[in-house]
């Protein structure tokens, strides 16, 4: 599995490219359908990503943030094309599963615990409340699970669950990071790997504003 990080730009342009031609030949109102985004003419699709709302032309692939002037960068550019070119219309299932369990996740894990589960348990590992608190701002919501859990919409069909565990003299904190089963209907392993990544540092990035 290739990392996106060691893509060069070539690659993530070539990669942006081949989604927005997959994209051109689909149907909008069959995307819609399928992926939770809503028709906002009969060109233009919005869909929601980790709490904003973003304009995307089928027609072109071409994107913008609705209602915001501002770059968007080229890796959510493909994730969200991704998302959108790959999505089956698969309910939520309520059943959680580990990347491991993703086709093709499973050789991948330890880099993804370096990348996402390490970064989450070394800012929030010993005060859960926070990663809640800091969770809310991107539409997240408080679970059931652990001392201290969330569930975040990442895309309409797609929910990324965070649980932490507190530690004592003993035993350290810990924690995990789970997806709702219906996951590989809408993106491949690797997208999960860096979408799950850009929530992380989205969370410490919030976190420390939060406590400047």
């Amino acid at each position: 599995m290739s990392s996106y990080e060691n893509t060069s730009q070539e690659g993530f342009e070539l990669a942006y490219e081949l989604a927005c031609k997959k994209l051109t030949t689909m149907n909008p109102e069959e995307i819609c359908r399928k992926s939770g985004a809503s028709s906002v003419d009969q060109d233009k699709i919005l869909i929601h990503y980790l709490n904003r709302s973003y304009l995307v032309a089928v027609s072109s692939g071409e994107m913008s943030l609705k209602d915001e002037e501002e770059k968007i960068p080229i890796k959510d550019k493909i994730l969200i094309l991704h998302y959108l070119t790959n999505a089956t219309g698969a309910p939520f299932t309520h059943k959680l599963i580990t990347y491991g369990q993703i086709e093709g996740g499973k050789f991948y894990c330890p880099v993804f615990v370096k990348r996402n589960l390490e970064p989450i348990l070394s800012c929030f590992g010993d005060k859960p409340e926070s990663l809640i608190e800091v969770a809310q701002k991107l539409g997240g919501q408080r679970s059931n699970y652990g001392d201290g859990s969330v569930s975040i919409d990442v895309f309409p069909m797609v929910r990324i669950f965070i649980i932490l565990w507190r530690g004592d003299d003993e035993v350290p904190h810990g924690g995990n990071i789970l997806f709702d089963g219906n996951i590989r209907h809408y993106l491949a392993s690797e997208d999960v790997c860096v979408l799950t990544e850009i929530l992380t540092w989205k969370l410490i990035n919030l976190a420390k504003t939060s406590s400047s």
